[in-house]
């Protein structure tokens, strides 16, 4: 069996001496560590994966054992599933169980997972996390998805036009914490050990610079593509799907308002996924989620293999099959283990501005996620680059995390930092704060290996694009492509792009999106500029260069895109 990973298996846990007893103790905590609070214990299972059942009696035994070792390392369990198997030495019904370990939260480290919400216009996002989040059915006129609005124009139309953040908990128990029994953010996250933050995306074609903002810059972990059954695959479906591949991450789906289709529309449009999802470029695995058997497996086979796409149906209205999608959610284990995280906060800190916000009686706050390191109330950084290639010095007042207040931010979170009276004309979306030490890179223009997916005419020198790199969006003028004179759709280049207007922070390697109308690519950052600023700290920013191979299946999404 791995050493590595969240998984165990345990043949049976029957009366362990107290020595034994500690030693297991022990090592489901490792298992917890790895799962960063999460740990699937399989019982009547071999180390090598045999699956041989125990008697009921061991069973019980078993569990009592586990729910000891539990305790003592301050978790709760949850029996997933258990099923009989077949076994040729006696007639006894032999049972093997699944069983989810989950740490209860100590010191606010509730394991979050962000997932972001992609769909055609009208297909039902807002709805569905209304439902999800606050605990009620809709009434089949939008009623759930009022409370996620933020503007009135969206409240009138009844379409997103921003991005907004909603969440839903899980305890250490597995059970939904929503708005249904606490009346704030703040109590939810005192109330969960896993946090799911959705982010709502727009689904519009007209916001969906706002979209593509939504899936660089907020570091999503899923994406959950939204389909509607009386529509099926149609309108941006395609688009956000392309997209969400090109930024490799993994899908599941939903098919919202069943309600509203006869079993035959909602197979159709089963079908028509599964057809759009085998083509060549997706070469995805769908797997209709029709059970809480089915949930618990997609939810573990999801994360172990990038090609599995669960499939759910549901409806927000009759609230068929929400359940499933909540056991999907509940189970569905983190991308990074405990490990990688544990480099990334090793790593100097750097904290991506995406959201900026004037607060009475706090003063400017930015919102954003921490790429690396790890920040604290008090901690003096610098914030830039401002128009000139500067970098101001600040220092970070309170922290909050999902609008309840944190002392200590760590990789990969996603938070708001209070900079009291720092002037907000200073700052702009897709600025980056980082720790004095770090001498950041910046750059007015830079090299990136790309894959041109689609354009109607030719990709030359001197076309304008709109470059999405993280948190960074501005217009960039190509300024040449080497070794060759234009692009056509499904060609590879690097090509060196200038930024219009200011320079920008990038970090070699980094995913890049471009877009002109209807004109897309993909690629990475490949090299930077030998422009050479000097920063306010007094220190210039040096650049180290390397290049960087696409991924071979970029070209595969062409196929998505037409």
């Amino acid at each position: 069996q791995a050493e590595e990973g969240n998984i165990e298996y345990k043949l049976k846990l029957v009366n362990p001496t107290q020595y034994r007893f500690e030693h297991l103790a022990t090592q489901l905590k490792w298992r917890l560590q790895e799962g960063r609070g999460e740990a699937v214990y399989q019982i009547g299972v071999e180390d090598n994966g045999l699956l041989v059942g125990l008697t009921e009696a061991d069973m019980k035994a078993s569990l009592k054992t586990l729910r000891r070792m539990a305790e003592k390392v301050g978790a709760d369990i949850t029996l997933l599933r258990e099923r009989e198997v077949d076994y040729d030495l006696d007639r006894n019904t032999r049972r093997i169980a699944e069983v989810l370990v989950r740490k209860v939260p100590d010191d606010q480290q509730f394991l979050d997972l962000r997932v972001a919400v992609l769909g055609n216009v009208d297909s039902g996002k807002s709805t569905l996390l209304g439902v999800l989040t606050q605990g009620e059915l809709d009434n089949g006129r939008g009623r759930a998805r009022l409370n996620l609005f933020r503007h009135l124009h969206e409240i009138q139309t009844g379409r997103t036009s921003s991005i907004s953040f909603e969440i839903l908990g899980f305890n250490s128990k597995g059970e939904v914490v929503n708005y249904s029994e606490s009346r704030t953010a703040e109590e939810i996250c005192e109330s969960s050990s896993k946090m799911i933050t959705f982010i709502d995306l727009a689904g519009h074609h007209k916001y969906l610079k706002t979209t593509i903002f939504g899936l660089t810059s907020y570091c999503p972990d899923f994406a959950m593509l939204v389909v509607s059954a009386n529509t099926g695959v149609a309108g941006t479906t395609r688009e956000h799907l392309g997209l969400a591949m090109a930024l490799k991450l993994p899908i599941f789906i939903v098919v919202s308002k069943v309600d509203l289709c006869s079993h035959g529309m909602v197979e159709r449009a089963v079908r028509q996924l599964e057809r759009v999802l085998k083509q060549p470029g997706c070469n995805k695995v769908p797997m209709v989620v029709s059970n809480p058997d089915d949930a618990v497996t997609a939810a573990q086979q999801f994360t172990q293999s990038t090609s599995v796409t669960p499939i759910f149906t549901l409806s927000s209205v009759s609230g068929e099959n929400l359940d499933l999608l909540k056991v999907f959610l509940n189970i569905l284990p983190p991308l990074s283990n405990s490990k990688e995280q544990e480099e990334l906060m090793q790593q100097l800190t750097e904290f991506q501005v995406d959201e900026i916000y004037s607060v009475p009686d706090v003063g400017t706050v930015v919102g954003g996620t921490l790429y690396s390191g790890v920040c604290r109330e008090g901690e003096r950084l610098v914030v830039g680059p401002t128009d000139e290639g500067r970098f101001l010095r600040l220092k970070v007042g309170s922290i909050q995390r999902n609008r309840s207040a944190c002392r200590l931010l760590r990789a990969g979170q996603a938070a708001t930092l209070a900079l009291g009276n720092f002037d907000r004309s200073l700052l702009r979306k897709g600025m980056v704060m980082v720790s004095p030490k770090m001498n950041p890179t910046i750059c007015c223009q830079f090299e990136a290996a790309i894959v041109l997916l689609f354009h109607a005419k030719t990709f030359r020198r001197g076309s304008q694009v709109t470059v999405h790199v993280g948190n960074v969006r501005q217009t960039a003028i190509v300024e040449r492509l080497h070794g060759k004179e234009e692009l056509r759709t499904g060609e590879r280049a690097v090509v060196q792009f200038r930024f219009i207007k200011h320079p920008e922070y990038l970090r070699l390697g980094a995913k890049l999106l471009f877009r002109e109308g209807v004109t897309k690519g993909i690629g990475h950052v490949a090299l930077l500029s030998w422009l050479i600023f000097w920063c306010q700290i007094g220190r210039p920013a040096f650049l180290n260069v390397f290049a960087l191979q696409l991924p071979v299946d970029a070209f595969d999404l062409i196929n998505i895109f037409h």
